[in-house]
């Protein structure tokens, strides 16, 4: 899957998050990301606001308060399997992210590897079983609610029953062949870990059958 060039857009910030920080090359920094040396690390989440994000019900995009409904930014390994990572946000939040975060937004950005952070680290710690491809598409799961359930290696939440799904890759929405590129060539990560506990494959077949009436037509 492959984007145009000139997928950069200069969209409008929502109200809530234009008194976010600005990196040197004028990027917004969001509210979860991690400082360190005064500068803005973006492949890492700041701990600390995670726990604040869940326990203050606060935005992980722009830092606000959220209302009663939420919105997981997520790939659809995240829909199948209805968990994810990181806390949800305001809807309006959300979108802006899906069309405008370079990794979000273009399927062919990676994410950069050092000794500090990389893949196989991030595989290590973190909770459950970590995808760490670029998914292609991003999917905007809008819901009223989701619980926090504990792993070995930390929290994870549980996105409630979606009232409505987005999908957008490279910037605009995401058509049915795009969504359905992204599920095949991530489904085999599932299967893996599937795998591995009894009964795992049924339960996924079935959690599959449950997410296709969310795939665009």
């Amino acid at each position: 899957m492959t984007c145009p060039r000139e997928l950069k857009t200069t969209e409008p910030l929502p109200e809530r998050m234009r008194n976010l920080p600005v990196d040197e090359r004028g990027y917004v920094v969001p509210w979860f990301v991690a400082w360190v040396d005064g500068k803005p690390e973006f492949r890492a989440m700041d701990n600390l606001k995670f726990i604040r994000a869940i326990k203050e019900k606060l935005c992980w995009v722009c830092g606000w308060k959220l209302g009663v409904r939420f919105c997981f930014v997520a790939g659809p390994m995240c829909g199948i399997n209805r968990t994810s990572s990181e806390p949800p946000s305001h809807a309006a939040c959300a979108l802006w992210s899906a069309r405008n975060c370079p990794f979000l937004s273009n399927p062919r950005m990676v994410r950069r590897e050092d000794e500090r952070i990389n893949n196989d680290k991030l595989r290590e710690n973190a909770s459950g079983f970590a995808i760490t491809r670029n998914p292609g598409v991003a999917m905007l799961w809008h819901t009223r609610q989701y619980e926090v359930f504990k792993t070995d290696n930390g929290p994870l939440i549980q996105m409630g029953e979606p009232e409505s799904i987005d999908w957008f890759a490279c910037g605009k929405r995401a058509t049915r062949e795009q969504v359905m590129q992204s599920i095949e060539s991530g489904l085999p990560n599932l299967e893996a870990m599937a795998r591995t506990e009894k009964g795992g494959i049924e339960a996924l077949q079935a959690a599959q059958k449950r997410f296709e009436k969310w795939i665009p037509a």
